[in-house]
């Protein structure tokens, strides 16, 4: 009696009550499960290093992301959508025909009168698309950019909006697009994350504040959560050793950890402990990773003059220089969010603070990644959760959803052409429409991957990026 009371007081030490039920649960079941499938197949699943897609669902035109997420809502009026009947009509009131009974942030209740264009547009490259004289950097790379001025969403006010355009839903905790992407590919880098995101901010404009939970892996198990890597000094925290404590020691505490986690892995049954273990496993390479990623020293001088850029500065400029050379180390999506277009007032003076800020970086993106032959494989997204309204508040505009532009580059995106229109006051989008979920699933076509087969079982439900919506939009491929 007494070897059996020590039995079960040790099986109970052992053992949580988690384990337990799913131990006793699993008996002939498993047996009757492993002869009818194939054990090869299994172990193959099983040992994939990261990604958890088997085989990828089309032939990939792009391997990485490279999203530069401009918060706030920028002005597409301004920028990439050229309306002269608005500049007509500035002043007047706002057709009702227009605004009857459609959503409406601020200007609820208050007399709608038309805003012209505040800067002009001309022509560029042998494509002759239209774009704003604030962009004149963007206005060099017209015939690699294409333009989407159909773009629409559901989310009226900012965070929802974040929301929507970074997972596919207005419910916040579910995961990212960059969680979905690193969670189904996996990542290429073994020394640094497979989804990093970047934030920096200038002048001109309302800034609007971004939570962590817009790179946050949901449901998804923890290890595909985005990593935020600080613009000024080390990129990560506590990045440098402790004072007194050598490189091997940290890697004997890693290593015992890992041996007393792996001693009684049945035990455990948690996949939080596994990404946990994985992610001191990553922290402990990062340290010698980051420091070289990010130091510019090696960058020659007519790339960091092409960025306008000198070091890491914290800026925009900076941060798509880093971009690139995280792609070159195989991260899998790289989200830079810059603030501040919320123009809600001084709109003709503080967005041409924006454009500086943003317009030669960006361009200096996609160029550099073109010339070290990068671009072909490399997914390249500007812009915002929402546009601007043709009708005035002050002297800016209110967050506008029912139509704004976006512009996409590389990685099997055809360039030189502007697709989809708004009205000829660029309030509703009237042709070839292009939702969210249409945006996600076309990005996740371009890297193999059928938006619908890209699932996480939850709650007796199969959830995806694209919730049930969404189509790739083949029309803008290359």
């Amino acid at each position: 009696m007494q070897i059996l009371t020590d039995d079960l007081r040790a099986m109970r030490q052992r053992f949580t009550r988690r384990a337990f039920l799913g131990r006793s649960g699993a008996g002939l079941g498993a047996l009757a499960l492993g002869a009818l499938l194939d054990p090869k197949r299994i172990w193959a699943a099983t040992d994939r290093a990261r990604g958890i897609l088997p085989s990828l669902h089309f032939p990939p035109r792009a391997k990485r992301v490279i999203h530069l997420y401009q918060a706030g809502g920028p002005s597409h009026l301004e920028l990439f959508d050229h309306k002269p009947k608005l500049a007509e009509m500035h002043g007047t009131p706002m057709p009702e025909s227009f605004t009857k009974g459609q959503p409406i942030a601020q200007l609820q209740g208050k007399p709608l009168r038309c805003f012209g264009p505040q800067h002009p547009f001309q022509r560029w490259g042998q494509s002759g698309q239209e774009i704003s004289t604030l962009l004149p950097h963007i206005g060099s790379i017209a015939d690699e950019i294409c333009i989407v001025r159909s773009m629409q969403t559901e989310q009226i006010n900012h965070d929802p909006a974040h929301t929507f355009m970074n997972t596919g839903t207005q419910i916040s905790g579910r995961p990212s697009a960059g969680s979905w992407i690193w969670y189904g590919l996996g990542a290429e880098a073994e020394d640094l994350p497979g989804f990093v995101v970047l934030t920096s901010h200038g002048r001109g404009g309302q800034m609007q504040p971004i939570a962590a939970r817009q790179w946050h892996s949901g449901f998804l198990p923890s290890r595909f959560q985005g990593v935020q890597f600080r613009s000024k000094g080390d990129a990560v925290l506590y990045l440098r050793d402790p004072d007194g404590v050598s490189r091997q020691q940290q890697r004997d505490v890693i290593d015992a950890v890992a041996a007393l986690t792996k001693s009684q892995p049945d035990g455990v049954d948690d996949p939080e402990v596994s990404a946990r273990l994985s992610q001191y496993e990553m922290a402990f390479r990062m340290q010698t990773s980051i420091p070289a990623l990010t130091d510019f020293a090696d960058e020659p001088r007519h790339v960091l003059d092409s960025y306008g850029v000198e070091r890491m500065d914290g800026s925009f400029a900076a941060n798509c220089l880093l971009a690139r050379r995280l792609a070159e180390r195989g991260v899998r999506f790289i989200q830079l969010y810059h603030r501040d277009w919320d123009h809600h007032s001084r709109l003709k003076a503080d967005i041409v603070m924006k454009a500086r800020e943003v317009d030669q970086a960006s361009a200096a993106l996609v160029k550099d990644l073109k010339q070290r032959g990068m671009l072909e494989e490399t997914l390249v997204i500007w812009g915002g959760e929402f546009g601007r309204t043709p009708m005035a508040q002050e002297d800016g505009r209110d967050h506008h959803i029912k139509g704004f532009s976006i512009w996409l580059a590389g990685g099997g995106i055809r360039g030189g052409i502007t697709h989809g229109a708004t009205d000829e006051l660029g309030y509703q989008a009237v042709q070839d429409v292009v939702a969210v979920h249409d945006l996600h699933a076309t990005m996740l076509y371009l890297l193999g991957i059928d938006h619908t087969k890209l699932t996480f079982k939850l709650l007796g439900r199969d959830f995806r990026l694209t919730d049930v919506h969404g189509k790739a939009v083949k029309e803008i491929l290359a």
